[in-house]
């Protein structure tokens, strides 16, 4: 049998299987260091999105949300039945075409949600009227009728135009855009 090791002063005050001090305070200054420069890496907050014009092309059935010139949203759209041209009078079924303004909305509507477009202008009323008719009004963008529970009778109004000229899109698409477009907000109709 051997003999047992003899024992050094610092075997005493430390046994080999207690950590040194040193190594706990250097293992505290090494993870408040990480916090630290880790703090470095995170991204900024990202800035809120700020809409500053809506733009439809009805040939493509695309709206598009801009803001500083970049496109920050985009959405497929139905339209009018009768999509080509521009609104000409009442019940043409036509989506109007030009320059207007979202001025106001209806979170009552027959439709789920409803942003006002301001057609029809003044050279809308003119043209109209030498055609001896209305131009007609309540043009919206909005979603789906509310009459309408079913998901699967919702999924038969996508990929067709259904509206009477109105700017239609998903319910879920204009939660969104309602809150992202503030009133008062330009929206250029395309044909």
């Amino acid at each position: 049998m051997s003999s047992p090791e003899p024992t050094s002063a610092a075997n005493r005050r430390h046994p080999p299987s207690a950590p040194r001090p040193w190594l706990r305070w250097g293992a505290l200054a090494l993870a408040a260091l990480l916090l630290i420069l880790g703090g470095c890496t995170t991204r900024p907050p990202e800035r809120p999105l700020v809409v500053d014009q809506v733009v439809v092309e009805k040939s493509a059935r695309r709206l598009q949300l801009k803001g500083d010139g970049k496109v920050l949203r985009e959405y497929r759209v139905a339209l009018g039945g009768n999509p080509i041209g521009h609104k000409q009078r009442e019940g043409d079924k036509r989506t109007p075409e030009g320059d207007y303004v979202l001025d106001w909305r209806n979170p009552n509507s027959n439709f789920y949600k409803a942003i006002h477009i301001s057609y029809p202008n003044e050279q809308d009323v003119l043209l109209a009227r030498m055609m001896g008719d209305n131009p007609g009004g309540m043009i919206m963008i909005h979603g789906h009728p509310n009459y309408i529970v079913s998901d699967a009778v919702r999924r038969e109004y996508l990929g067709r135009d259904w509206t009477d000229g109105c700017i239609a899109v998903t319910n879920d698409e204009m939660d969104e855009i309602w809150r992202l477009v503030p009133n008062g907000t330009p929206i250029r109709i395309l044909p």
